[in-house]
């Protein structure tokens, strides 16, 4: 690995975990309504997809987005001010924390219901076989949306007509604090697109490297004309599956244990090890992310909130009437 590529891993690894750090202070402080999702623990299985796509790929979220959309390329300011629901935000104040939007950077949204996402990335990928390009669309799902019937009409539909879409399952084990092998028959997603004629993998997803490389080759398949992939991601989240959430399904013993393969302490050790970076780059490295940070926080204060809440959300009718009759 190039060390440029190792250092912007590692800055990717280093920003989100110090983002939703932040941004779980500022729900604390009354600066967050709604709910809010966060991601310390999974940020391998959206750092490896993210660094392995293409500028022209699709990317299309769930409702945990923060990180897909930071490591997409959508600035800090841009995340934050939207958490904050301020007009400088990525969707103009009025998405929030579940629906982050960049259509510059191909990201088409995080999504609060659960299974939406699916419907989206056909639809998309549909549009690029149409027009027979070399994109892809990366669709993010957790464990618990592989029951929605969303998933397995998508699964037919995207196998039917042979599209680009990578189906990502985030399997953080739990679907809201339901354990897997209580709301699933099949617990390893990867297996669920057999029946399609989808090929599946399992991977490690507290090993960005892994991820990363197993990205590589679904992208490779999907742009070579093999149809749609599936990709699952074991992986782990370390607080409950919201700001709301304590967690206490879960015992502390099983928290440690999973914290112990943390994903970004293991980059670190491996980038050290192979001398991609130095244990001084790594130090300057998290200064820098903390400064990006705090002044994503300052930036997102001092934003002016929406002047009004119904921009954007109603069409002008005759501005419809003019287009449906040229």
């Amino acid at each position: 690995m190039q060390k440029s590529e190792a250092r912007a891993i590692y800055h990717d690894l280093l920003l989100a975990r110090e983002f939703e750090q932040a941004a779980a202070e500022a729900y604390t402080q009354g600066k967050i309504g709604g709910f809010l999702h966060l991601y310390p623990g999974e940020e391998a299985v959206a750092i490896g997809p993210l660094h392995a796509a293409d500028a022209g790929d699709y990317v299309v979220s769930t409702y945990r987005e923060h990180v897909h959309a930071l490591v997409r390329g959508i600035s800090p300011r841009a995340v934050m001010a939207e958490l904050f629901g301020k007009a400088t935000g990525c969707s103009r104040g009025y998405g929030g924390s579940m629906h982050l939007f960049d259509r510059e950077r191909r990201f088409l949204g995080g999504y609060a219901i659960v299974g939406e996402t699916f419907t989206v990335a056909i639809g998309v990928g549909y549009w690029i076989a149409m027009n027979e390009g070399r994109d892809a669309v990366l669709c993010y799902f957790g464990d618990g949306a592989a029951n929605q019937g969303t998933f397995h009409e998508s699964l037919n539909m995207a196998a039917l007509w042979k599209l680009p879409v990578l189906f990502i399952c985030e399997n953080n084990h739990y679907q809201i604090g339901t354990e897997i092998h209580r709301h699933t028959a099949v617990p390893e997603i990867h297996r669920h697109g057999v029946a399609y004629g989808i090929p599946g993998r399992k991977v490690d997803g507290m090993d960005v490297l892994a991820v990363l490389e197993a990205t590589r080759e679904a992208l490779r398949l999907i742009r070579d004309g093999a149809g749609p992939q599936l990709l699952e991601c074991e992986t782990y989240r370390y607080r409950g599956h919201s700001m709301a959430d304590a967690g206490a399904y879960r015992s502390a013993l099983e928290v440690a244990e999973l914290a112990a393969r943390d994903p970004v302490r293991q980059f670190e050790k491996i980038a050290c090890g192979n001398g991609w970076l130095k244990t001084e780059e790594c130090e300057a490295l998290a200064r820098q992310v903390r400064e990006e940070v705090e002044d994503a926080v300052r930036f997102a204060d001092e934003s002016p909130e929406p002047e009004r809440l119904d921009e954007g959300v109603h069409a002008e009718p005759f501005h419809l009437y003019g287009e449906a009759r040229s």
